[in-house]
């Protein structure tokens, strides 16, 4: 067999050139970033990041809605593959001072009257249980088992046909400090849970107690614990994280 042997020439030149290709994409990356740092930025309730960005993340939902299907399942697993100790991602909103001996859910129609539901109520449905892969936008995810009803029997069981034919649903905490704005269908996906228990036992103060909201198909901050009121509406819901800067389709 040949031998191939490599001049001194070209094995400086080899190293150069990756530096110089380093050197290259290191300016590029910096001229983009300093260019997106003098971009008009949006108001400060969408986050006040600048105007390019936020378009991106427009974009990216309506690539997102454009694919959405109710016929496309989150995947599913048994319980016994569901984790015992369940991370809580977050507790805005989840004030020591609730009383919860008080709560009751709040439903915001669109002819103005206000519907106060009781867990009770709620238990009435047909309950629901459900392992699927909770992913939070951090970089983690848990198999984690959930029990609850389904929104879209809780929209049929409270005659909320006019409602959802809006486009968006906001949910809020009792005490207004978290809040989350979801698509409609996204929020009738048949996997999205009322929710009141967590490894088949009421939830934990800490996970949202009485009853969050479980939606497969978007990452966990729209996940919102401790459900206080919802409504609504053909605008865009005001969203915590998106005012973050956070994109505010949130799928996954």
């Amino acid at each position: 067999m040949k031998e191939e042997f490599l001049s001194h020439q070209k094995i400086y030149q080899r190293p150069v050139l990756a530096f110089s290709i380093f050197m290259v994409a290191i300016t590029g990356a910096m001229i983009i970033w300093l260019w997106i740092q003098h971009q008009e930025k949006d108001s400060p309730m969408s986050g006040g990041i600048a105007k390019s960005l936020r378009k991106g993340l427009s974009v990216n939902q309506e690539l997102f809605s454009a694919t959405f299907s109710s016929s496309n399942l989150a995947k599913t697993y048994p319980k016994s593959q569901a984790v015992k100790s369940v991370r809580v991602n977050g507790d805005v909103g989840m004030g020591d001072d609730f009383d919860a001996s008080k709560w009751m859910l709040h439903l915001v129609k669109t002819n103005g009257d206000t519907l106060s539901i009781t867990m009770d109520d709620i238990k009435k449905l047909p309950k629901t249980e459900e392992v699927f892969d909770f992913k939070c936008i951090e970089g983690w995810s848990q198999k984690t088992w959930w029990g609850g009803v389904k929104f879209s029997d809780f929209v049929h069981y409270f005659h909320l046909e006019n409602e959802t034919a809006l486009k968006y649903v906001g949910l809020e905490t009792p005490d207004e400090e978290y809040y989350v704005g979801i698509d409609m269908p996204s929020i009738m996906h048949p996997q999205t849970l009322l929710c009141y228990e967590m490894n088949g036992k009421p939830l934990p103060m800490n996970q949202g107690y009485p009853l969050r909201l479980i939606i497969p198909v978007k990452y966990g901050i729209k996940h919102l614990k401790r459900i206080g009121t919802i409504y609504f509406s053909n605008n865009q819901p005001a969203d915590y994280w998106a005012e973050r800067g956070y994109d505010y389709y949130a799928g996954h």
